[in-house]
């Protein structure tokens, strides 16, 4: 039988349709032609307009550019103090740079700096070069892994975002990814800095996200903007447990790119709220028919909270759905049940129920087995 592996997953989820209607929010409220409102914990949408528009995205396209650095760093293929040569390649982007010469070394986490915070298009290469041995290689990964993602509204044809024919993308594939890269905690390590700098204090770097600035509960995430693309930002904030993503693409303004997306996490925060929840009571073992021991325990983990709007948490019920018995065998992991939490007659989320042993089914042989161990025990 199948098994989900509680340990790992963060059971947030959000209530009702999949998403809100931009009346929520009014027609006036969203000034960009594409935006969406995610939970980060569930990629619940809570709010969409334009959401699959295939559109540029300038920077942005370094969210995906960090997912794969920060895989790397996490499977040990590169490490933070590893030293990154220029390239002539990578020294020749334009835009937005660190103006990296070629032949000159940064660490890893000087050139991660500089892409996260400066959005520099040359240490975007730079790191892509370095994990893959050519950008193209890398942005190759790039679409490999937005496909695994199921970002069916992209294709990246660079690593940095620089307005190329066929480089497109979605708000909705924006916030898919963007909760790719905030599993990789560390990287909050780098979109959290406003001020900073390089080259031993040389070059000074200053954060593109004007909302690290004036926004409560900011945590990232990444600006963009070029002549195609327009201005765009996916933002990430956290309150009190909930975990939003704001995405906004083609703004007409910086300005609006921020008001926007300070007006979809404020949408966010103000109508949704994280309920913390538990098991009610210890789920006692589940009688084994036919088998080597008479019952077997059984568990569900991971039941953490409900994201849901405010002040209806106290509705939610609790139901425990298992059989009064098993046959013989059951194998640890086993699906046996779930845990079901309701509002208003409506199923919010369930959990599964799963055996924490193995129980083997009777036989001669087993029970044979069984009497000459007892026997040499003696």
């Amino acid at each position: 039988m199948l098994k989900r592996l509680f340990a790992v997953l963060l059971a947030v989820v959000i209530i009702g349709a999949s998403a809100v209607s931009a009346s929520a929010l009014g027609e006036g409220d969203i000034s960009a032609p594409a935006a969406v409102l995610m939970d980060a914990d569930t990629g619940k949408i809570l709010y969409e307009k334009n959401a699959h528009e295939q559109r540029a995205c300038a920077s942005i396209t370094k969210v995906m550019t960090l997912t794969l650095v920060m895989e790397a760093v996490d499977s040990g293929k590169i490490h933070m103090d590893d030293v990154v040569t220029a390239s002539a390649h990578a020294a020749s982007m334009g835009g937005s740079d660190i103006w990296l010469e070629e032949g000159e070394q940064m660490t890893v986490d000087d050139m991660i700096k500089a892409t996260a915070v400066a959005s520099a298009n040359d240490a975007a290469v730079a790191l892509a070069e370095f994990i893959c041995g050519t950008e193209d290689d890398f942005v190759a990964a790039m679409n490999e892994k937005a496909n695994a993602l199921g970002m069916d509204d992209t294709t990246f044809m660079n690593c940095n975002g620089l307005d190329e024919e066929g480089h497109i993308t979605s708000a909705y594939d924006v916030a898919l990814m963007s909760r790719e890269l905030i599993k990789h905690e560390k990287i909050f390590d780098y979109t959290n800095i406003w001020l900073d700098n390089l080259r031993g204090g040389e070059t000074q770097i200053v954060n593109t996200n004007k909302l690290l600035r004036s926004y409560d509960g900011i945590t990232g995430l990444k600006t963009g903007t070029t002549g195609e693309a327009g201005a765009c930002i996916s933002a990430t904030a956290e309150r009190n447990g909930l975990s939003l993503i704001g995405v906004v693409l083609g703004a007409d303004s910086g300005k609006e790119r921020f008001r926007d997306a300070a007006t979809l996490l404020d949408y966010g925060f103000a109508n949704f709220e994280s309920k913390e929840l538990g098991l009610e009571e210890e789920l006692a073992p589940i009688t084994v028919e036919g088998g080597m021991e008479d019952e077997v325990s059984i568990s569900c983990e991971g039941v953490t909270g409900l994201t849901v709007p405010k002040g209806e948490g106290k509705g939610i019920t609790q139901t425990v759905d298992i059989p009064e018995s098993l046959t013989a065998p059951v194998r640890k992991g086993d699906v046996v049940g779930r845990v079901v939490f309701t509002l208003n007659g409506e199923e919010l989320a369930s959990f599964d129920v799963t055996a924490n042993d193995d129980v083997e089914e009777k036989s001669f042989g087993s029970i044979l087995g069984l009497l000459l161990h007892s026997l040499i025990k003696m």
